[in-house]
């Protein structure tokens, strides 16, 4: 038997049960739309207001940081491509305490940054019904998709393929439409005022210093979120080598397209210091051009944004609690299936957490999105590095042939990898210089401990249960 047939028959037997209902061209929209979610389209506007212009750059070197660990993950799914790969990695390279609380951990990011998109959504129904309390529509939106997950992989995978193909056609739109208007010949928006001088012109690229543009990192990299994504699909993906390579490879082309140039195109058109927290930049852009009716067609397509980011949350933690209950450590029933081959425990466990949201938005609803957020990014942080970590114990032992080689490998490693790693630790400390950002450090700070708690006390169950 070759390496490659005890790795497919590992991982067949991990994610066994599964259907690999999720064809090449989902998983591909989904690497492609999976991380535009309400960061980039809501969240941009407080991350302008912060650091000016030079929030592009701020993007684009998290970027390139992001590609590293994307292309380190994409490593270790080849080498061994499965479901819940990142807690599944952490337990394999750095012990069962490391896959433990990096697959809660993860599961605790994605429902944090559920409670944030169902947040956002409720807000720009407002847009519409202001009447309506932020609070109902997110309970509503929460429901539907709980419902829609229920049903099967295959109905996610057809929902958040339409999702991403809205999220892009209206990127794409944004920027082809904003090029128009900078362009003189094209007749469109205001005769004066847009311009790509903007970028420098209104106090210079680091317009509020360069401080401010570090500290707008930590809104940065919740934009961020959803990246990794693509690696949750590993188990129900079809030819999962073939098509896992292919989105990563789209993660610097996605990153250049969306971010970094939706952003040149938003700061040209109108001047960083017409953006502020709480309104989309991109609803902004669209008013101020005159096109009629755009900003609430953008503003539909935001609400779509946060409904697909949601609907991947709970995807992803259904995926990861079933991973872990499938290890020992979260109770066996959540590693059951329904019917209809979804993992219906981890789904109803994510669900139920993600109420919690509701009830933010209703105690404070006017700072429950910078909550939120500040919390998952603390985690987001934590995971990534960890795939890092992984990615090197995995080379070291490629190098002394315990382990095959992947033939999709990370450039530059292991120069990339460390540098990539003492990024993520200066966002990290950076956290300590925000509000919000120790904030949410004192919360990442009880997490860990209940984590380390709670591993404590599901070892000693399981330990007195052997004895019996």
């Amino acid at each position: 038997m070759t390496n490659e047939d005890v790795e497919v028959r590992a991982s067949t037997e991990r994610d066994e049960g599964y259907q690999r209902g999720l064809t090449t061209r989902t998983v591909q929209m989904i690497a492609i739309g999976g991380a535009i979610g309400t960061g980039l389209f809501y969240g941009s506007g407080g991350a302008i207001e912060k650091a000016g212009p030079a929030l592009i750059l701020a993007y684009a070197l998290a970027g390139l940081a992001i590609f590293i660990v994307m292309r380190a993950l994409g490593e270790l799914l080849i080498y061994r491509p499965i479901s819940g790969g990142i807690s599944e990695y952490a337990d394999e390279f750095l012990g069962r305490f490391a896959g433990f609380s990096q697959g809660w951990t993860y599961w605790a990011v994605w429902t944090t940054t559920c409670m944030a998109e169902i947040t956002v959504a409720g807000k720009y129904i407002n847009y519409w019904w202001p009447s309506i309390p932020v609070w109902v529509t997110a309970l509503v939106a929460l429901m539907v998709l709980f419902g829609a997950n229920l049903i099967s992989v295959g109905m996610f995978g057809r929902a958040e393929f339409w999702f991403s193909a809205i999220k892009v056609t209206a990127i794409l739109g944004m920027i082809i439409v904003g090029i128009g208007v900078l362009l003189p010949i094209a007749g469109l928006g205001p005769d004066t005022g847009p311009s790509v001088t903007n970028l420098w012109s209104d106090g210079g690229f680091f317009a509020t210093g360069f401080t401010n543009a570090l500290l707008s990192l930590q809104i940065v990299m919740f934009a961020y979120v959803g990246v990794e994504l693509v690696g949750v699909t590993a188990g129900e993906a079809q030819n999962p080598r073939v098509t896992l390579r292919k989105a990563i490879n789209s993660v610097p082309f996605r990153i250049g397209v969306f971010y970094v140039g939706s952003l040149v195109v938003i700061l040209s058109v109108r001047s960083w210091r017409d953006f502020q927290e709480g309104q989309s930049p991109f609803v902004s852009v669209f008013e101020y051009i005159g096109i009629p009716g755009a900003a609430g067609i953008v503003n539909f397509v935001l609400l779509t944004a946060a409904l697909s980011s949601c609907n991947s949350g709970i995807y992803s933690t259904g995926r990861m609690v079933r991973s872990l209950a499938q290890r020992g450590d979260a109770p066996r029933q959540l590693a059951r299936l329904s019917g209809r081959q979804v993992p219906i425990g981890g789904i109803v466990l994510s669900a139920v957490v993600m109420v919690a949201g509701v009830v933010v938005n209703v105690i404070d609803p006017d700072h429950a999105f910078s909550y939120i957020t500040s919390v998952s990014t603390v985690g987001i942080i934590v995971v990534w590095g960890t795939i890092l970590v992984c990615h090197m114990a995995y080379r070291k032992k490629v190098a002394r042939g315990e382990l095959p080689a992947s033939d999709y490998r990370v450039p530059g490693a292991p120069v990339t990898t460390w540098a990539a790693l003492a990024f993520l630790l200066m966002v990290f400390v950076l956290l300590f210089f925000d509000t919000d950002g120790r904030v949410a450090l004192i919360v990442g700070a009880v997490w860990f401990a209940c984590v380390g708690i709670g591993y404590l006390a599901w070892s000693r169950g399981r330990s007195l249960a052997g004895t019996r």
